[in-house]
Order: C-alpha cells, then structure tokens, then sequence
C-alpha cells in the first residue's frame, strides 16, 4: 500500500511539472527583426517586423499604393489592432502568387505569427483573436463532366 501511495506521489509530481507551459522566447535576428512567414488561398507572404513608426511595405511600395482598397489595408493592420500596437512596427513584406485579396491575408497571417516571434506575450490575444489559424480554404478543383467545380449542363425537359 505505502509503495503505491509513493507512486502516485511521483505521478503527481510529474503532472505539475508538464502542466507548466514552457516559456517562449522571442526570436529576432542580429537586426531586431522577427521574421514569420504567412499563407492564405495561393499566396505566400514573408514578412520581417522591427519597432517603427508603422510604416508598412509590400513588394517595395507603401500599403497604400499596393492594396487600392481600404479592405485589404483593413486585413492587413488587424494584428496590430488585435494587440494595440498600432503605429508601433514597421513591417516589410514580400508576396508572391494569388490575388490582392489573397496576398492581404497571407501578410495578416504573416504579421501575426512575426508578432508572436518578436513578442511571446501577444500569443494569447493573437490565438483568441484567430490571427495565428491559417485559413486552409483553397479554390475547389473542376470536375470532368462539369463546367466548373459543381455547376452541371443545363439540362431542358423539350
């Protein structure tokens, strides 16, 4: 009895030690940028933040100049809204493939997960947030015998 009793005091030990998360630590180059890379649709963002003024480019040009609609701008400075550290990061950004819509969602997902790098503390409010899930839905594929993915031939009774 005493023997089991000893043993299910080191299993309850051991369960208090691996129910404490470890601590992340922030990943930044020798520059003090954290780098993360960002996915939605067929578009693959990579994107490196540093403290700034909030100053964004994407492919060399201001956000401004790059996405035309104030909802791709929207997209893309959710993360910061999600965290309250508008105007805080400057971010440069690379995007290849896809849309403008695409692309705007590859840098949120992007900036989000460069976020966590910088600051291990804004993962909760980034997680809560759905900032860090990638959007996994993609463009359904043509069927054969269909003329897109599920409209069918148009069939008439005469």
């Amino acid at each position: 009895m005493v023997e089991i009793e000893k043993k299910v005091d080191s299993l309850a030990k051991l369960a208090s030690t691996s129910a404490e998360a470890p601590k992340r630590e922030a990943q930044r180059d020798s520059l003090g940028r954290a780098y993360a890379t960002g996915r939605r649709k067929e578009s693959v963002a990579r994107v490196w933040i540093k403290p700034g003024t909030g100053k964004v480019v994407v492919n060399g040009k201001e956000q401004g100049v790059y996405f035309g609609r104030k909802t791709h701008l929207l997209v893309l400075n959710q993360p910061f809204l999600a965290v309250k550290r508008t105007n805080q990061f400057d971010v440069m950004a690379t995007v290849k493939g896809g849309g403008l819509s695409g692309q705007a969602g590859a840098i949120r997902h992007a900036i989000s997960r460069a976020l966590e790098n910088f600051e291990p503390e804004l993962r909760p409010a980034l997680k809560s947030a759905g900032m860090l899930t990638r959007d996994a839905r993609i463009v359904e594929r043509k069927k054969i015998g269909k003329h897109k993915a599920r409209r069918t031939k148009q069939w008439a009774k005469r």
